[in-house]
């Protein structure tokens, strides 16, 4: 359903300036709503990993937002979703975790929204609920009788997460098959025992929304309200959140400081606008300015983005570190030991290898994914180690490292520097 031109309240004001609105049910209803007095609304965030990751972030920022604007955010762990597994967008079936795994990762992830929002017990404050809580106490018959009379397979079948996954010819397991109900679920709890009527997510969640939507109005007869946000893709198609290496992680146990600056340093120059308004809290005049900026300039507004949003993540001191040792790296040419360093096991004497190629070093740096990649870049000429363009093949001995770094320097392009120490 599509949004009005505008709205009255300050919360959907804010989303559709900053661009975060892509549908929205009962828009004028919710709209109302948000004017009149503060309204809950709720995201869930399944534990399938350690950390959430940049493509879970603009979901928190609504959370952001809904907070800034005067209302409270519900941040929903799915210790029970995360037991089946949600087909939204995935070609194949999610990996089974164990209870203590699914624990470890609610644990690491509760600490990537306390910078995000603010926690507490006041009308406005944050609260984090495990929807395991209620799913894992519905026996299956209660669960059936009391919630599957109002589904249809007809209508859950038309969902693009499931006919993508059915027209694709990939298996969706029954297990899958129920978490569009378990989600609906979620939301009826949320309604009934805190007064959340709003329930928040990417575009790809649509049909999981509408279920759980659909579900309050038609048991309770009571408001409810559902709103995603664009699937983000980079200007040039690439998915958001995704690098060569792999996922942008926001615990710095999983990607350091320096690494997540340097992700927002290398936004492409036509995402720049776009990202400061998703992912930063800057006035939307300044934003504006630096967006105008013409040419080589634009380079300064992608250091205000990475300053940023690394702030938001990681802090002020650590989005200031993560700046100077990306200027000294690569504006002023000196290297310093806060860059990303590997360990890199060498053998003694005893042991064999005493040297290392530098397709080697560039494999083991993470610059490439395999040794083939690792040559291709080398003859490519895109590699330099110790400031140096290597031929395919060269021989590295240990004593060559950078002696005030203890390690070799491995750069590709102009954009990625790693440092590679010997122990």
């Amino acid at each position: 359903m599509s949004a009005p031109a505008s709205f009255k309240s300050e919360f959907l004001q804010t989303l559709q300036a900053r661009g975060y609105i892509h549908q929205i049910t009962h828009p004028d209803e919710l709209d109302a709503a948000a004017a009149g007095g503060v309204v809950t609304a709720y995201v869930g965030f399944d534990a399938t990993a350690s950390s959430l990751h940049v493509g879970n972030l603009i979901s928190i920022m609504m959370l952001r937002r809904l907070q800034q604007t005067g209302h409270k955010p519900i941040v929903l762990i799915g210790g029970g979703t995360t037991k089946v597994g949600d087909p939204s967008g995935k070609d194949e079936s999610r990996k089974m975790l164990t209870e203590d795994g699914i624990k470890a990762n609610i644990a690491s992830i509760k600490r990537a929204f306390e910078k995000f929002v603010a926690f507490g017990d006041g009308p406005t404050d944050a609260v984090m609920v495990d929807n395991d809580e209620w799913l894992s106490k519905l026996g299956y018959i209660e669960f059936l009788r009391e919630y599957g009379a109002h589904f249809t397979v007809n209508r859950m079948l038309a969902f693009d997460s499931v006919k993508l996954r059915l027209d694709r010819e990939q298996p969706l397991t029954f297990l899958e098959f129920n978490y569009m109900l378990m989600q609906a679920t979620d939301f009826l709890e949320l309604n009934r025992k805190r007064g959340c009527v709003l329930q928040m997510g990417g575009s790809d969640q649509w049909g999981n929304i509408l279920n759980g939507v659909e579900l309050i109005r038609r048991v309770d007869q009571k408001p409810a309200f559902g709103l995603t946000t664009p699937l983000l893709t980079t200007a040039s198609g690439a998915k958001m959140g995704k690098t060569a290496a792999g996922a942008v992680w926001l615990n710095a146990d999983a990607l350091s400081p320096y690494d997540y600056w340097q992700f927002w340093r290398n936004t492409e120059d036509a995402d720049v606008g776009r990202f400061l308004k998703l992912f930063t809290d800057l006035p939307l005049d300044r934003i504006a300015e630096l967006e105008a900026l013409p040419g080589a300039q634009i380079n300064e507004a992608k250091k205000v983005l990475a300053d940023e949003a690394t702030r938001m993540a990681h802090g002020g001191e650590a989005a200031k570190s993560a700046r100077e040792t990306a200027e000294k790296a690569f504006e002023q040419g000196q290297t310093s030991a806060d860059l990303p360093t590997v360990e890199l096991v060498w053998a003694g004497p005893e042991g064999g290898l005493t040297r290392r190629t530098a397709e080697a070093l560039v494999k083991e740096a993470g610059l490439a994914t395999s040794m083939r990649e690792a040559r291709d870049l080398i003859g490519g000429g895109g590699i330099q180690i110790n400031d140096a363009k290597p031929a395919v093949g060269d021989l590295y001995e240990r004593d060559q490292v950078i002696a005030e770094l203890g390690a070799f320097k491995v750069q590709k392009g102009k954009k990625k520097i790693v440092l590679v120490k010997p122990i």
